[in-house]
């Protein structure tokens, strides 16, 4: 799967440009539009499969949607995370927590795991 990514349609089409022609499967981390779609076909002619974030891709237009399926392209929600990456894995805030239940202060929980004292307040808030 060839993934292409850029912070604007713009950019994204600049990248589409560069890309192999060879590809079935693309993954586009923005919503793709009419523009972006013909500047990937015009370069893959073969893409048979497009994906995109699932937040992305439940603000797809309809008419996107049938536009693709009339062509033969499936288009579906990919598995790539979005968004900021986590700082602390599951295993630390359930920490966090269970330290909590045994009465200990968020002061003294943030010392012990070198959290910032916010950040226990955030996942202790977040748990209730």
């Amino acid at each position: 799967m060839q993934v292409i990514k850029a912070p604007s349609k713009n950019l994204l089409i600049s990248e589409i440009r560069d890309v192999e022609p060879h590809h079935q499967e693309v993954y586009l981390n923005l919503r793709p539009t009419d523009e972006i779609i013909d500047a990937l076909v015009a370069k893959c002619p073969g893409v048979r499969r497009i994906q995109c974030p699932p937040s992305l891709y439940k603000q797809t237009s309809k008419k996107l949607f049938k536009r693709l399926g009339d062509s033969g392209i499936i288009f579906q929600p990919g598995e790539f995370p979005v968004g900021r990456p986590k700082k602390y894995e599951s295993g630390t805030v359930a920490q966090i927590v269970n330290m909590r239940k045994t009465g200990k202060p968020a002061k003294a929980i943030a010392k012990e795991l070198s959290i910032p004292l916010r950040t226990v307040y955030f996942y202790l808030r977040r748990e209730k």
